[in-house]
């Protein structure tokens, strides 16, 4: 009882009270697409992944996640066993919203502080005792840049937006949003790999917004919802009907990606639905849905029907940016006749 006592000491003290050095007073623009633009508390913003001694040779793992509200503020998330997706159990969980304090990164509570300094977290107890060390952590998804399988369809690798109806690259080379597939699928699979904008002072749907439309009928949304919840209107949610098993949004301007597993819905000859549409989705390489049955079209999409239907990229007014998009066309029953 003891030990687990220190560890939420601990991680009250991550969750306490931050604060940060402003570069000037200036204000920052509405949506930051670049990150050398982004200023100092972008740079705060982030993972950091470390363990905390809980005494007899026994260290618990955990990892912080801290989200920029702009001009100083922030909100802190400390996950027992690791970050979502990395160890976290799942349930043990402490958050805390953040101030600017004296011109520095420190973190306070009633047991002591912890101070932000050069991409590492320390924390001390009030009689100076160090009771944990954490380390800016940038993840390494095996799905970033994954290359198309034999016979894919290439919807985007950079060249151009011929594939796309309405489709603009940026002068990164990028793909916006606000596009929707020439071509139209049925059974697929989709990889698809986003990235949205650091917009530190906005809130809730208006922070990063976008979504991928399944046959443009089911959308997987698509918003920067990191350090958050994770509910069905958050990013990795079946839009409005079913929320990610884990939030696993990365912060913004870093690139993230979706795999995504699609059965579509079957129909008799009379037009009546006999199966519902299933999906799997891979965030960032975690299964967040699996063989979930989506029992309709979701707000915005197209009404449900047979046949085919092309992929939507959603434009919510936000400078979302997406790249290496293919598809495989997944055809049970030219499967089923080879057999």
């Amino acid at each position: 009882m003891l030990k687990r006592h220190w560890l939420f000491v601990a991680l009250s003290l991550v969750c306490g009270t931050f604060a940060v050095a402003r570069a000037d007073d200036e204000e920052k623009p509405e949506a930051i697409t670049d990150p050398k633009m982004a200023g100092k508390d972008f740079a705060v913003q982030g993972e950091y992944l470390g363990e905390f001694d809980l005494g007899d040779g026994n260290a618990q793992k955990f990892g912080l996640q801290v989200v920029s509200l702009g001009e100083g503020k922030y909100k802190g998330v400390a996950y027992f066993g690791g970050l979502p997706g990395e160890g976290w159990d799942g349930f043990g969980k402490l958050e805390a919203d953040a101030a600017e304090e004296d011109g520095v990164v420190k973190l306070t509570a009633n047991e002591g502080y912890a101070i932000i300094e050069d991409g590492t977290v320390v924390v001390k107890s009030i009689d100076e005792q160090e009771l944990g060390k954490l380390k800016k952590y940038e993840r390494k998804l095996e799905t970033e840049g994954a290359a198309p399988p034999e016979g894919a369809v290439v919807l985007f690798d950079g060249k151009n937006s011929d594939a796309w109806e309405g489709g603009k690259v940026t002068e990164e080379g990028f793909l916006t949003g606000g596009v929707k597939s020439k071509q139209s699928f049925g059974d697929h699979t989709l990889h698809v790999e986003f990235r949205t904008p650091y917009m530190p002072t906005a809130k809730g749907q208006a922070r990063g917004n976008s979504g991928v439309y399944l046959q443009n009928r089911y959308e997987v949304q698509i918003l920067d919802s990191f350090g958050l919840e994770g509910l069905d209107n958050e990013c990795g949610g079946i839009y409005s009907k079913k929320a990610p098993r884990e939030n696993m949004c990365l912060p913004p301007l870093t690139w993230q990606t979706y795999d995504i597993d699609f059965v579509a819905p079957k129909f008799d000859d009379a037009g009546k639905k006999t199966a519902n549409a299933k999906v799997t989705v891979r965030h960032n390489g975690a299964v967040i849905h699996e063989n979930y049955e989506i029992d309709g079209e979701t707000p915005g999409g197209d009404k449900e029907g047979p046949g085919a239907g092309p992929i939507l990229l959603q434009d919510h007014g936000n400078p979302v940016v997406f790249r290496n998009i293919w598809v495989v066309e997944n055809k049970p029953e030219e499967a089923a006749a080879a057999k």
